[in-house]
């Protein structure tokens, strides 16, 4: 079995995975800030992080993940002013789009996903210990965190903090890569802004105090994994080190993984570009949740993506690569026996496959395992060299890999409606096709040519191709 081994960017070299407790993985993954729907470059971070957790689940691991929803920050507080409802209102419409969106990219659900306006008086009880140590401060109602006196501070992103300015702050949530500045912790409320009452005063919590306090409070006050975009690595989560690890004395987190950012045909994704897409936006424009999911998993997670029409097309075509591979094991007809070089074809594939995914999650080396599988078992198959013995062996290797692939299962039409969609055609199953495949063998043999070219042409007109052996035979395959 190959060691499992993870970049961590705190130490920005390979790390060898060694959970704090034994045969337990505790993953805190950073969800969406819900005041909108996710867009693709959201959920490519949360494939690789769908893709993390399937693998180590494959390895025998337990794995406890937790996934907060941040449902207070300030563009929540400002649309839900202008659209004259409360936070929890607002909000709820794009939770429910958000887990509706998971469940059709088949993200696995995290054992815990929590949403920041239930743990308010956890974050209190955070930002007293920090005040407590002498690491906050006050002004105009709010509390800061003063990170001068973290001297670690910089150490996840490499920054350099030398050159700031003492006293210099910052209210928003977000900010400037590189500006380094006191944060704040609590918010005052401004006037018909909506706060919580509290025993350190009126107000909010501020982004960065959210996450630590929710993670520590489910997986304790050191993590195995901690992961999110790389957009995340500063401010936020170099804000979240300095927060958790003051107030604990205790590392944060022990591995940090972050996925690179997502681009669209060589831009950068941006609603003035009009290159902009939501998962829904696709699935309007004909997309299917699998593709978009092959095409997000596809590349290794530190590699920056390039989503483009051509790359969704290669990626809608290996997925039916796939399936009909299977489709061919399960109802072609194969000579008696078995033949030796098939077990070692799917033995090197598995083995490959697992060594892909242990180094760092190579989603590349192991995709390529499968298709090298899949094509040297198709030759084989046109050579009479595949027997009915050979074909449990690979429906089993293939059965191993989608676990985690998660993209096999023909069950896009499905997906689509329970989002709001239906596909424009919807896919014949392998039962049906196999009925009508029979009733035209019956037309033929009655010599019947005219309803045969009937079925055939029925068939077609459902994306499903035929090819006729000469041993009389039918071979087909989904276009």
């Amino acid at each position: 079995m190959n060691e499992i081994r993870f970049h961590n960017t705190l130490s920005n070299r390979l790390e060898a995975l060694a959970p704090l407790h034994p045969g337990e993985v505790r993953i805190y993954t950073c969800g969406p800030t819900v005041y909108d729907f996710a867009h693709i470059g959201n959920f490519r971070t949360f494939v690789f992080q769908d893709i993390l957790r399937r693998f180590l689940l494959s390895r025998g691991l337990r794995v406890m993940q937790v996934m907060n929803l941040t449902d207070v920050d300030d563009r929540i507080i400002q649309k839900a002013a202008e659209a004259g409802v409360s936070i929890r209102e607002y909000t709820e419409k794009y939770i429910e789009a958000f887990l509706a969106d998971m469940a059709a990219l088949n993200l696995q659900a995290p054992e815990e996903i929590v949403r920041a306006t239930d743990h308010v008086e956890d974050m209190v009880d955070l930002i007293e210990r920090l005040k407590e140590k002498g690491l906050t401060y006050e002004s105009e109602g709010s509390i800061y965190y003063r990170i001068a006196k973290f001297p670690e501070y910089g150490k996840l992103s490499k920054i350099d903090v030398g050159g700031m300015k003492a006293g210099a702050r910052v209210d928003n949530d977000r900010y400037e890569k590189d500006d380094a500045r006191d944060f704040a912790l609590w918010k005052a409320p401004k006037p018909g802004e909506h706060f919580w009452e509290t025993r350190i005063g009126p107000g909010r919590p501020g982004w960065h105090i959210e996450c630590s306090a929710m993670a520590m409070k489910y997986l304790g006050e050191t993590l195995d994994i901690h992961t999110g975009g790389v957009d995340l690595t500063f401010p936020h989560h170099e804000n979240e080190i300095a927060q958790s690890e003051a107030a604990t004395g205790h590392p944060f987190a022990r591995m940090w993984m972050h996925a690179e950012h997502l681009i669209i045909e060589g831009e950068k994704m941006s609603k003035s570009l009009g290159n902009f897409f939501t998962l829904r936006d696709l699935f309007m424009k004909g997309q299917k949740p699998s593709t978009i999911r092959y095409l997000l998993l596809s590349v290794p997670y530190r590699r920056q993506l390039n989503f483009t029409g051509d790359s969704l097309k290669q990626a809608e075509a290996s997925v039916e690569r796939l399936r009909n591979f299977v489709t061919r094991l399960k109802t072609e007809g194969f000579a008696a026996g078995s033949n030796a070089k098939i077990e070692k074809l799917a033995d090197k594939a598995e083995e490959d496959f697992d060594a892909g995914l242990a180094d760092d999650l190579n989603t590349a080396f192991s995709l390529a395992a499968i298709f090298d599988l899949v094509r040297e078992v198709n030759t084989a198959m046109d050579r009479g060299e595949f027997r009915q013995q050979d074909a449990p062996r690979i429906v089993a290797a293939m059965q191993k890999f989608d676990p985690i692939l998660a993209v096999l299962n023909d069950d896009d039409a499905d997906k689509l409606a329970k989002v709001g969609f239906v596909p424009k055609k919807p896919r014949m199953n392998a039962e049906a096709v196999e009925a009508l495949i029979e009733q035209r063998n019956v037309a033929k043999k009655r010599r019947d040519f005219k309803k045969s070219d009937e079925i055939r042409q029925q068939l077609a007109d459902s994306g499903i191709i035929l090819e006729d052996s000469k041993d009389g035979s039918v071979r087909w395959k989904y276009k």
